[in-house]
Parts: structure tokens; C-alpha cells; sequence
């Protein structure tokens, strides 16, 4: 089907409306009067509809203009949001980038700058993949990721600081050391111990922390580690943003002597270095600036 009306059309009478008389949207559109009711009235005839009245010296919709003018302002914003995507698609600007975010990173610090950088490119999709322990080092050093937050700097991958996870011990509140007021690592030996697993290749796996439980109960994320200790399997470690969203008072975070915490510090990096596209340099100083601001 042969459409009978064109955008240029419909953003000329868009902007009658928004100027409120002919020769107010012609001098906005640096256009002639003469050329602006020529385009009116071609669009007038070829739907067969009385779209604009003039009252005195202003031209105002009519009720059937009004009801069309609402249906094609969405498509006039997506023509307008295509040709941006084309102009930024053409400037160079990367139609996907990859972040690899370490699973000891709080998310909010990822996905609160994300949201405001989508609202200025809509050019760019955004894969987000978590990472932990050889994985993390891994999705830098193959530079798999555009941007990628870190725990430790990786050799010859500079690296800036980015944000600090405090690691606390917890228990159910039903288990047997959330009674108990005095807490040595070695109560723990006798507990079974919720670790993560290493998302990195077997060959390269790596492990942290203490790990001298008899029994281990191994998963994949924090997620998990968090449902299965909520159950009374065992004792984890957990980054304190985590407890603090979703502690509800079920668990209780143990004082263990000597070793009641530990802080983690992370950084943020660019694998690919001077062959780093626009949009993730943008996103990349758009985190820095969200996460280093006070």
C-alpha cells in the first residue's frame, strides 16, 4: 500500500500546532507562508479531512486534526530517534559493548549510571556479564569486555579505583554459632562452608579466602550462597551490600576474633585500550564520574 502522506507533512502541521498560526512555523521551519499552506492543504486532500481552521490570526487544529496529530507524533519522534541512531552508527559509535562486572561489585553502582547514559544513546546495547575470581582476570586479559570492574589491577591493564566491598561472616539465625557470643575460625571446621565457584576455565581456577571447612556447599553466586545459608546449610562470607538489602533479620553476622571482616578493593578498566569504541569511553567516564563523586 502506497501511502498517501509524508513525515514532512505531518511535521509541518505538528509545528502549526506548537507555533499557533501559519507564519509563526513558517519562519520556524525557514520556510515561505505561501509553501506552508500549499503542504496544509495537499495533506488536507489527499486524506480527505479538514485538518487546520484560521481564527483571526491563528491557525488552530481541528478536533480531526487533533486525533491525528496525537497518532503521528510517535511516529514522527521514532523517525527523528532512527535518524540519530543513524548518525551515531555512522560516527563510529559500537551498536553492542560488553561489561564484565566482578560478583563482589554492588550492581546499583553499574546499573544507576546506565540508566541515565541509555537516555543519550540509543544506539548501544549493553551486554553485562559477571565475573569472579580467574573469570574476572580472564574476560580482560582475551579483552572480551569493553569495560570491566576488577577486584586487584591486572598486569599492563591500567586501571582506575572504583569502589570498596566490605565482606562479613553470617549464619541463619538457627544455626548453631548464631548463639554462640565467642567466634574462632576454628568453630568453623566443624560447620559446612557455602563457597562460589570459580566462573573461569578449570586449568586456571583460583581459590580465596579460608577454606578449611570439612564440608563445602559450592554455587555459582552470591544469590545462591544467600538462599542456602537463609536455610541453615552453612557459613558464608557475604558482601555487606548484599546483607544490607536483603537481610531481613533471618541471618545473623557472626563477630569471629581477628577475623570479623575484610574489605575487597575494586577497579575499573578498559581491556581494549586505545582500540576502545566512543560509546564505551563514554559509558566507562560516565561510571567513573557516578562512582568517585561524593
Amino acid at each position: 500500500m502506497r501511502l498517501r502522506s509524508t513525515l514532512e507533512q505531518w511535521a509541518t502541521l505538528q509545528e502549526v500546532d506548537k507555533a499557533g498560526s501559519i507564519q509563526a512555523a513558517a519562519a520556524s521551519l525557514n520556510k515561505s507562508h505561501t509553501t506552508l499552506i500549499y503542504s496544509i492543504k495537499k495533506l488536507e486532500d489527499q486524506l480527505s479531512v479538514k485538518l487546520v481552521e484560521v481564527k483571526g490570526r491563528r491557525a488552530t487544529l481541528t478536533e480531526q486534526g487533533k486525533s491525528l496529530l496525537r497518532r503521528a507524533t510517535s511516529m514522527l519522534e521514532q523517525a527523528r530517534e532512527l535518524e540519530d541512531l543513524s548518525q551515531q552508527l555512522s560516527a563510529g559509535v559500537e551498536s553492542e559493548i560488553t561489561i564484565a562486572i566482578d560478583h563482589l561489585c554492588d550492581p546499583t553502582l553499574l546499573y544507576r549510571p546506565m540508566a541515565e547514559y541509555l537516555k543519550q544513546n540509543s544506539a548501544t546495547s549493553i551486554q553485562v556479564i559477571e565475573t569472579s575470581l580467574s573469570k574476572t582476570s580472564e574476560m580482560v586479559t582475551s579483552e572480551q569486555a569493553d569495560i570491566a570492574i576488577i577486584t586487584l589491577p591486572i598486569t599492563n591493564y591500567p586501571a582506575e579505583a572504583f569502589s570498596i566491598t566490605t565482606m562479613l561472616p553470617v549464619v541463619a539465625n538457627h544455626h548453631p554459632l548464631a548463639n554462640q557470643k565467642n567466634v574462632c575460625l576454628a568453630d568453623f571446621s566443624t560447620h559446612s562452608q557455602v563457597v562460589i565457584r570459580d566462573l573461569g576455565e578449570k586449568e586456571k581456577t583460583q581459590n580465596v579466602g579460608w577454606l578449611k571447612a570439612n564440608q563445602r556447599i559450592t554455587v555459582d553466586n552470591f544469590d545462591h550462597a544467600f538462599r542456602a545459608i537463609e536455610q541453615g546449610v552453612g557459613f558464608c562470607r557475604l558482601p555487606e551490600h548484599i546483607i544490607a538489602k536483603r537481610n531481613h533479620g533471618q541471618l545473623t553476622v557472626l563477630k569471629v576474633e581477628q577475623s570479623e571482616k575484610y574489605q575487597v578493593p575494586l577497579h575499573i578498566t578498559l581491556p581494549k585500550g586505545s582500540k576502545t569504541g566512543p560509546a564505551a569511553k563514554c559509558f566507562y567516564q560516565r561510571l567513573l564520574e557516578a562512582n568517585l563523586t561524593p
